[in-house]
């Protein structure tokens, strides 16, 4: 694909400085920058590699003034944000390499399945009874689709994703390959033989709308009832979502991240990777858990911030953090001063 400095400029409403018929084909980091390709610089740390980059066309906020020339070979267009008109084009590059709707030869759909219109279906992907797929959706190879389950509009399905019976996914979600949805929760109950007997799991998994799941990531289904992701989340790859969780609207969750059946995430939360919710407990609204900590109770204050394992709340743990930190030096000044103490002591 090729685009001009005009065309682009057009698309975001930017002001051309330089060549308006400057030309590329691809897209760079401006630090890497080549001849025949857009980047941006947004962030002023950065501002060094403009005045060297192989950039065709470079993306920057209206306010940016150049403190010295410029490679003749670049062309600015001046936007204002340069960042979020980057996100922009990115968006439409990826709508432009999607696949074009169509039904390939290998795929099964069963006869009770409803497909709606211009939705693409890859080889060997597998479409149950009674399933529902919403127009304009992409269902890629290999992914298996459970029978009842109900898939909005404008929903993306990578490769290798099975979303198990039942399972609701509305409008213009995306999940990524090799996720599993509605999978059974880690339910077991010891039973007179000390073993572990399986309960059943017969609830569902409900996505609402704009929600992106990651690679390899798991939301159980629930043992009654539904587990929920509500509109908006962000779960980044390899997250675990165990039975009957719910995760309030607009919550991002980073990768490896474990919760707890049964846990209740408020809206707008930030969750670090490799923190590790407790099950049964609840989480107000704007909660902030730093990577790696462990939530072991309820937080009922609104945007609260968690560090450590267990978590507490922030500023305690850094200043506790701290003192572990001198930890070595107090217990050395600790045996010095036990030490003139006992000699005091001898010399009475």
């Amino acid at each position: 694909m090729e685009f001009s400095a005009a065309q682009i400029a057009g698309i975001l409403e930017g002001e051309i400085v330089g060549n308006d018929a400057q030309m590329i084909t691809g897209l760079s980091k401006i630090e890497e920058g080549k001849l025949g390709t857009l980047s941006f610089l947004s962030n002023p740390k950065y501002e060094e590699y403009i005045y060297e980059t192989n950039a065709s066309i470079v993306i920057v906020n209206d306010t940016f003034k150049p403190q010295r020339a410029l490679k003749s070979t670049c062309t600015l267009i001046k936007v204002a944000d340069a960042y979020a008109c980057f996100a922009k084009l990115l968006d439409l590059y990826n709508q432009a390499i999607e696949k074009p709707a169509k039904i390939e030869k290998q795929a099964y759909i069963a006869e009770s399945a409803k497909v709606g219109n211009e939705v693409y279906i890859g080889n060997f992907a597998y479409i149950d009874e009674n399933v529902v797929i919403g127009d304009h959706s992409k269902i890629y190879p290999n992914v298996v689709i459970g029978e009842n389950v109900k898939i909005g509009k404008h929903v993306k399905i990578f490769p290798n994703v099975t979303v198990y019976r039942d399972c609701i996914i509305q409008d213009h979600c995306t999940i990524h390959a090799g996720a599993v949805i509605g999978a059974d929760g880690f339910g077991f109950a010891p039973n007179s033989e000390n073993n572990y007997q399986k309960v059943p799991q017969i609830g569902n998994v409900i996505l609402e709308e704009h929600v992106d799941i990651g690679a390899n990531t798991c939301v159980d289904r629930a043992t009654l009832g539904a587990t929920i992701v509500k509109k908006g989340v962000k779960l980044d790859n390899m997250v675990q979502i165990g039975h009957n969780v719910e995760i309030g609207e607009n919550t991002v969750i980073a990768a490896q991240t474990g919760i707890a059946g049964s846990a209740k995430l408020g809206k707008n939360m930030m969750v670090g990777g490799q923190v590790g919710i407790v099950g049964h407990i609840h989480l107000a609204n704007g909660t902030l858990i730093g990577a790696q900590a462990g939530v072991p109770k309820t937080i009922k204050k609104e945007g609260t911030t968690l560090l450590g394992s267990p978590a507490y709340d922030a500023e305690d743990y850094k200043k506790s953090y701290m003192g572990f930190r001198r930890l070595p030096q107090i217990l050395v000044r600790l045996r010095q001063l036990e030490e003139e103490l006992k000699q005091i002591k001898e010399s009475k």
